[in-house]
């Protein structure tokens, strides 16, 4: 089981969690096309390697953060709140 640390509760079981998939999606403008809409309605990123996603801590603080996870290895490289900038990591 992935250990997920939480910027409030402190690193919790991955149980504790849920995935709320792609962060840092762009919101296209109201006069976009419907294609630009739809890639940001349905195409995420599935890459192998480090990926950015949202994860709510939906059985303890009910805060939403950001981590930072290699998708081949599951190590969390980094956990940040949803106000701050998108951090540099290495692969």
């Amino acid at each position: 089981m992935m250990q997920i640390p939480c910027p409030w509760c402190g690193p919790r079981d991955e149980a504790e969690f849920v995935c709320g998939g792609q962060s840092h999606i762009a919101r296209p403008a109201l006069e976009s096309s419907d294609a630009e809409w739809g890639r940001y309605l349905f195409e995420r990123d599935n890459p192998k390697g480090l990926h950015f996603e949202r994860w709510l801590h939906r059985m303890g603080c009910q805060q939403w953060f950001n981590v930072a996870r290699d998708t081949v290895t599951h190590e969390i490289k980094a956990v940040y709140r949803m106000t701050d900038p998108k951090p540099e990591v290495a692969e």
